[in-house]
C-alpha cells in the first residue's frame, strides 16, 4: 500500500487548507488512517486519526475544534480539513495507515506512511 499526501502549501494565519491522503491501490477502507506532523527540531506528533469505517475519530488537543478528519472509502481518500490555522501548525504532515482498522495516536501502530506534504502558516 502506497500513500500520497497532497494539499499542503503556504497560508496566512487564520486561513484554511484541506489535505488529502490517497492510496495507490483499492482497499483503503480496511485501514485506519492517521495524520501526523513534524515541525523542524520537534518530535513527530499525532494530529488525528479515523477508524476504517469512519465511525471513530480522535484529535490532538491542539487541533480540536479546528481540524476535521474524514474519509471517502469509495475514492480511497482520507481528508484533513484544517481551519483557523496558526503558525504553530507549520510542519510536514504525513498520513499513515494501520492494519488494525481502529486507529491510535501511536506511530508504531502504523505500517504504511506517505512522503509528507509541507504546511506553512505565515504572514
Amino acid at each position: 500500500l502506497q500513500l500520497v499526501e497532497s494539499g499542503g502549501g503556504l497560508v496566512q494565519p487564520g486561513g484554511s487548507l484541506r489535505l488529502s491522503c490517497t492510496a495507490s491501490a483499492i482497499g483503503l477502507e480496511y485501514y485506519a488512517i492517521a495524520w501526523f506532523r513534524q515541525a523542524p527540531g520537534k518530535e513527530r506528533e499525532a494530529v488525528s486519526c479515523i477508524s476504517s469505517s469512519g465511525g471513530n475519530t480522535n484529535y490532538a488537543d491542539s487541533v480540536k475544534c479546528r481540524f476535521t478528519i474524514s474519509r471517502d472509502n469509495a475514492k480511497d481518500t482520507v481528508y484533513l480539513q484544517m481551519n483557523s490555522l496558526e503558525p504553530e501548525d507549520t510542519a510536514v504532515y504525513y498520513c499513515a495507515a494501520s492494519d488494525s482498522g481502529y486507529g491510535s495516536d501511536n506511530a508504531k501502530d502504523y505500517d504504511y506512511w506517505g512522503q509528507g506534504t509541507q504546511v506553512t502558516v505565515s504572514s
